[in-house]
């Protein structure tokens, strides 16, 4: 069926005025209360202790998160590809969970546990502490993230077959060498766009986090318990709108790369 011209710039305009309210509107108004003060106040807020503490923190967890999900993403999916196996299904179930389950949920999973008088509560008393500390906020984020290399690596699996994989076992290669000469190239991109996915959503994480930090500067605050911290707690719209905007434009930098990424692939 085809639209008429009037039908076609009807939709554009619905389209882009939906957009505009829900994407750029929100956008310009927390660039014009971060400005409104100059740059200098701007850089001010965004260099206090608590703030380049929640970059830090929130680069750690990063840092951990990603190398994590690579591992687990790359052997899942040649698991669920090449393989055939028993609870096959289930594994496919598990990897999608975390696009079903509400943040929060994740969270309070975590502190029944991890906390105290959970199932594992009690390496808080060999001085492991889990929950309200670090290491509590990189499994919130691990969960959350668990899907994304996973469900790109595993249709390029599908596209590229496993003849050149064969072959090479047919000459002698061994699995090791199979996988980085011949299946991690044909993967790559893939791969890479997974850990962009990966790298947006770990700095973007709120509901697991927030459940499972102490939000204390220097210990477990991250830039979007920030945001929220002097929002809601210190009544600090400057610093939060300076917080968000620091946040935004480390978005903005991955969702550049995901884009050039996107376009190199379409390109090869």
């Amino acid at each position: 069926m085809k639209l008429s011209a009037l039908s076609r710039i009807s939709l554009r305009t619905v389209a882009l005025g939906y957009l505009f309210v829900l994407l750029v509107l929100p956008l310009i108004i927390i660039l014009w209360r971060t400005f409104e003060e100059g740059f200098v106040a701007f850089y001010d807020s965004i260099t206090t202790p608590a703030a380049i503490s929640a970059f830090q923190v929130s680069l750690i967890i990063v840092a951990i998160v990603v190398p994590v999900n690579v591992v687990f993403g790359v052997v899942t999916a040649l698991a669920l590809v090449r393989g055939r196996f028993p609870g096959r299904n289930l594994v496919q179930g598990v990897v999608d969970l975390p696009f079903a389950v509400s943040p929060v949920v994740v969270g309070v999973a975590l502190i029944l546990l991890w906390g105290a008088g959970g199932w594992f509560g009690g390496l808080e008393d060999l001085g492991f502490k889990v929950i309200f500390s670090l290491p509590g906020m990189v499994i919130a984020t691990i969960f959350v993230t668990l899907p994304f290399v996973v469900r790109e690596v595993e249709p390029v699996l599908h596209e590229i077959g496993d003849e050149q994989e064969q072959a090479a076992a047919t000459l002698g290669a061994s699995g090791q060498q199979t996988f980085w000469r011949i299946t991690l190239p044909a993967i790559r991109w893939g791969l890479t766009y997974g850990v962009v996915l990966t790298v947006a959503r770990a700095l973007g994480e709120f509901g697991a986090v927030i459940m499972v930090s102490s939000a204390l500067p220097g210990q477990s605050l991250t830039l979007t318990l920030l945001v929220h911290g002097r929002y809601i707690n210190d009544h600090n719209a400057f610093g939060a709108y300076s917080a968000a905007t620091l946040l935004m434009g480390m978005a903005l930098v991955v969702l550049l790369l995901m884009t050039l990424l996107e376009t190199k692939r379409a390109a090869q």
